[in-house]
């Protein structure tokens, strides 16, 4: 298991990437469409979200193998999305999310 992303919800996916890209030198975009975009940004990973697609919430990449253990033992569904990864959702104390992904590129090895 290895820290990903953060996800910060904001009104406007393209708005946030391009305050972000002034903000912080050398912002390279990764993914973005009307409902999420994520970006690398010194050096984290920051994904903007909008409010009806996912809630804020911290990501830790994982292998294929263990997102099917860790929502076999949470009692979690898996959902596939449009980039190819599959993920879950966990609520953690205090309303704050955490999300567990596993990318294509790792769905049959271990996240490093």
């Amino acid at each position: 298991m290895q820290f990903d992303h953060v996800a910060i919800q904001v009104p406007d996916v393209a708005a946030a990437i391009a305050w972000w890209q002034g903000l912080v030198p050398d912002t390279s975009v990764i993914y973005a469409d009307a409902s999420w975009g994520l970006v690398q940004a010194g050096g984290a990973r920051v994904a903007f979200v909008t409010a009806d697609e996912h809630p804020d919430h911290l990501a830790y990449s994982v292998s294929a193998d263990e997102l099917q253990r860790f929502a076999g033992e949470h009692g979690r569904e898996i959902a596939s999305h449009r980039d190819g990864s599959r993920s879950f959702y966990l609520d953690a104390p205090g309303g704050h999310g955490v999300e567990l992904i596993a990318y294509p590129d790792v769905l049959d090895e271990d996240a490093e």
